[in-house]
């Protein structure tokens, strides 16, 4: 047996099998907020620190903001979701739990990481708020200027 395939065969047996699992977790994250997601195939909707999404995310876009990932894949009656998060703002939180949900979907399926791909819904948004410096009134904004 030659090396490679060798190697194949223990990264194989290190897999485990998804369906075998009762829930797929991962994190997700935007700007503050940080959240983790359980997906269970066995139950459907969906909970945000043990509240409902509608109880929790008043707003319908931010609600179709948290179910995108599930809405894309026809599997939003076929996957309960319970997610934990905190820090940020709602929108942040909404970012973050569905960033959240297409990562454990991709731990559930690997054959689903391209369509979410494809969606824009694995990419992480980087952009936070800049720090402010010393000398200046916020991150680039400086003092006033006085010529007397």
């Amino acid at each position: 047996m030659s090396p490679k395939a060798k190697k194949t065969e223990q990264h194989a047996a290190k897999k485990p099998a998804a369906k075998a699992e009762r829930y797929f977790e991962a994190r997700g994250g935007r700007k503050t907020s940080v959240s983790r997601v359980r997906l269970t195939a066995e139950s459907s909707g969906v909970t945000v620190n043990g509240k409902d999404l509608k109880a929790y995310f008043p707003e319908a876009d931010l609600q179709e903001t948290v179910r995108r990932p599930l809405v894309v894949l026809n599997l939003e009656s076929k996957m309960g979701v319970s997610a934990h998060v905190r820090g940020g703002g709602l929108r942040g939180q909404a970012t973050a739990i569905a960033l959240g949900i297409a990562r454990a979907l991709t731990v559930y399926d690997g054959a689903l990481r391209t369509q979410l791909r494809h969606e824009n819904l694995l990419t992480r948004d980087s952009r936070a708020v800049e720090r402010k410096k010393y000398g200046l009134r916020k991150a680039r904004r400086a003092p006033q200027w006085a010529k007397r």
